[in-house]
């Protein structure tokens, strides 16, 4: 996909192009995979809250805001990556900037703050993984390590579980108090759901 090519589908900015940056790190969610995501959940995206898990531009997070979600938080660790979501977010309406939190830091650790919002609202959130592939240097042990996150997240704070992953790589049926409900290919990219 071209650098810059990426837009969010539908909702009030339905058609709007994200920037991308140019670090070769952030890796987009392919369109059709996110289109596919949202026709699945669009009567659950008005009022909800996302928590985007390795966010990259924000391309999630941000495509739930444009079609009424409450609320979103995105965590981030590459303080570059960081900046062009922040550009991203900037873009949008005042009311709108206001739904978005980039939280930077290691995902493994920042999204236990994200949790403890959630407790003190009350609140349940869908939760959107999209670890760097297994592929990359550094990241062979990526997909174990989000498996152990997931397991020991509060059922109480969580809707829904996305994974987006190398399609090659079978995430398990069960992770912890979550059961998976569907995997959707897209070539080399998988989308995986889970409940509680």
């Amino acid at each position: 996909m071209e650098k810059g090519n990426i837009r969010i589908i539908g909702g009030k900015y339905r058609g709007k192009k994200l920037y991308m940056g140019d670090k070769e790190t952030t890796r987009s969610t392919k369109q059709i995979l996110k289109e596919s995501i949202f026709n699945s959940l669009q009567w659950e995206v008005p009022d909800s809250t996302w928590v985007e898990v390795f966010s990259g531009v924000g391309s999630i997070g941000l495509e739930a805001i444009s079609r009424g979600a409450k609320k979103a938080y995105f965590l981030e660790k590459d303080p570059e990556a960081a900046k062009v979501l922040k550009r991203n977010i900037d873009s949008l309406k005042e009311e709108d900037k206001e739904k978005c939190e980039i939280i930077l830091g290691d995902s493994f650790d920042t999204i236990w703050d994200v949790i403890e919002k959630l407790k003190r609202d009350k609140n349940k959130a869908i939760f959107y993984f999209d670890p760097p592939f297994a592929i990359r240097e550094g990241y062979e042990d990526i997909y174990e390590k989000v498996q152990n996150l997931i397991k020991q997240l509060p059922k109480l704070n969580v809707d829904k579980i996305l994974i987006e992953h190398q399609s090659d790589y079978e995430f398990p049926q069960n992770l912890g108090k979550y059961k998976k409900t569907k995997t959707k290919k897209f070539g080399k990219s998988s989308v995986t759901f889970y409940e509680g």
